[in-house]
């Protein structure tokens, strides 16, 4: 019988893990909503006013309209202060009977103005039919446009889940090379990477982002990825460079060394896939990070642009909608970010577990 290997017996491990796979699955069903997202099958029409300004929820029940109470009916009396009060009332009437020469001038518009006049109670009757078309309520409510906020909640979450993917595959790919040059070769080019990672980490992390928040300056998807994982490097490579100093003197090394295999083969081909499992732990942790920084930066302005929906965006809308009384937006964003960090952090905590030779099945 054949041995299993090291992913075979992690993902053993895994499976007899109850909660873990309960947490795959959660992450697994968001990564697919990503992907039909992205794609267009569900949530494409996630802009359309389907519902009331502030529609709430079905569950609810609708928002009772604010009725005025009546002015009475009085005849408003003539302002004594004004003195040509009179006289602008007779030119108004005359304006209103279609005369067309005062003074000596002609008014060209006065056909036209009186069209306009005619045809404003048809125009605003349709504007009325077209407003009573848009529901009162909405299964999880409504934004300040109308929007379906369980479409605008899926629809963001594909822009965070998407930043914090690519962002930490970023990081964790420039930690995995510098690490390696640094932990490899030691020397010089190890001096120059430690003092490199010294700087990044002298500044406190917040204040690093925003900082190249503000260098960057122009919005959007691309920029905050950039953003993360320009910074975010510094943790994969202090546990890749250990890694590399304790592997590059084993047998197996040697052995390559031996036959001939260059540095970079040596590096990539051989110490890589023994220390992946370390790589793939930190890239799930920063996946949990990045998706709340970029939540953090859209709440303060420097995330995604006007006209783009992520978590952070809508966070940020409903600062404003909670004095208002208007609290499912906030809802709906909380509760999706939370259920995603939650189930990603445990399946994390499992597969570090699973892929620790120390710990026993």
């Amino acid at each position: 019988m054949r041995a299993q290997g090291l992913w075979g017996l992690a993902w053993r491990r895994l499976r007899a893990d109850r909660v873990a796979m309960a947490a795959l699955a959660v992450v697994l069903a968001f990564l697919l909503m990503v992907v039909l997202s992205a794609s267009g099958l569900i949530v494409a029409d996630w802009e359309e006013e389907v519902g009331v300004n502030y529609a709430p929820p079905g569950f609810a029940g609708a928002a009772a309209p604010a009725v005025a109470p009546a002015a009475p009916q009085q005849a408003l009396p003539d302002n004594p202060f004004d003195p040509l009060a009179d006289d602008m009332r007779a030119l108004r009437a005359q304006l209103a009977g279609g005369a067309v020469e005062m003074y000596g001038v002609v008014d060209p518009l006065a056909a036209d103005l009186a069209a306009l006049r005619a045809a404003q109670p048809a125009a605003s009757g349709g504007g009325a039919a077209a407003g009573a078309a848009r529901r009162a309520t909405l299964p999880f409510g409504g934004d300040k446009w109308g929007h379906d906020i369980i479409k605008k909640t899926i629809k963001g979450g594909e822009t965070s889940i998407v930043v914090g993917l690519v962002a930490a595959l970023l990081a964790v790919a420039l930690g995995t090379v510098f690490g390696a040059l640094s932990g490899y070769c030691g020397g010089v080019v190890d001096d120059f990477f430690n003092w490199f990672y010294s700087i990044f980490t002298a500044i406190p992390s917040v204040l690093m982002i925003l900082t190249v928040a503000a260098v960057l300056q122009q919005k959007g998807v691309l920029t905050i990825v950039l953003i993360l994982g320009l910074t975010g490097w510094t943790g994969p490579y202090r546990l890749i460079r250990a890694e590399y100093i304790k592997h590059k003197a084993r047998e197996y090394v040697m052995a390559a060394d031996a036959i001939g295999a260059s540095h970079w083969r040596r590096m990539f081909g051989h110490i890589f896939p023994n220390i992946s499992h370390v790589a793939l732990v930190q890239m799930s942790i920063l996946v949990v990070g990045f998706i709340k920084a970029e939540v953090i930066l859209s709440f303060l302005g420097f995330g995604v642009p006007v006209g783009v929906v992520s978590w952070g965006s809508m966070l940020n809308e409903a600062q404003n909608e909670l004095i208002l009384g208007r609290w499912w937006q906030l809802t709906a964003a909380a509760i999706a970010m939370a259920l995603l960090v939650t189930a990603f952090s445990l399946f994390t905590d499992a597969l570090r577990d699973a892929l620790d030779p120390k710990v026993k099945p």
